[in-house]
């Protein structure tokens, strides 16, 4: 198989760059025996006896911090997953980081100390930082959330309005690095009316 027997066009103005309202109007293609097109509210006409709905109740932390090096030049950092959580380390991507270096301090737009690159992860492609900013870990997890932002997929390049609507409904604690997004469609109705 070729990419391109896959691969199409998806023309710019079909991609949502804002979220329906309810949640749960999205469209939803249904295909069992045929093609229907539905809404996600319908699918609890699709849910039967016995069958079993996993959810990721992660919250999206604000894990794109836009920092700067010491030296002017600006640098992106995704938050990937915590490596410590008391001591706010963490494995994340570094843009640009070809020249990035063990000790390199990252510092707000005001010149303010936030990360300090510790180095490189096993993995190689990612880098270990440590959040400085802050005496203690809930501190340093207060200040993640004053200067990073949501990280949204590329395809959306409208700006995000409410940082809560880019979480599911059913969201607890925040540990992703981005949403799960066919959760994004669920209503607390939705969700009563499949459990019964």
């Amino acid at each position: 198989m070729q990419l391109s027997d896959i691969d199409y066009h998806l023309p710019e103005e079909l991609i949502a760059q804002h979220p329906v309202e309810p949640r749960d109007s999205a469209r939803l293609l249904v295909a069992l025996d045929g093609i229907e097109h539905r809404r996600v509210s319908d699918l609890v006409d699709h849910v039967g006896e016995g069958d079993l709905l996993v959810v990721n109740e992660t919250r999206v932390l604000p894990a794109r911090l836009d920092l700067r090096r010491v030296s002017g030049g600006r640098v992106e950092v995704l938050l990937l997953e915590a490596c410590d959580e008391v001591d706010e380390r963490w494995e994340a991507l570094v843009r640009p980081g070809r020249k990035m270096r063990a000790g390199e301090v990252l510092v707000t737009d005001d010149g303010h100390p936030f990360a300090e690159v510790e180095g490189r992860a096993a993995a190689g492609d990612t880098f270990v930082v440590r959040i400085v900013e802050g005496e203690s870990a809930v501190d340093r997890r207060a200040a993640i959330g004053a200067v990073g932002s949501v990280p949204l997929p590329p395809y959306i390049t409208a700006p995000l309005g409410n940082r809560e609507r880019y979480q599911t409904v059913y969201s607890k604690r925040e540990a992703s690095a981005a949403a799960p997004t066919a959760g994004l469609h669920f209503t607390p109705e939705l969700m009563t009316a499949i459990e019964n």
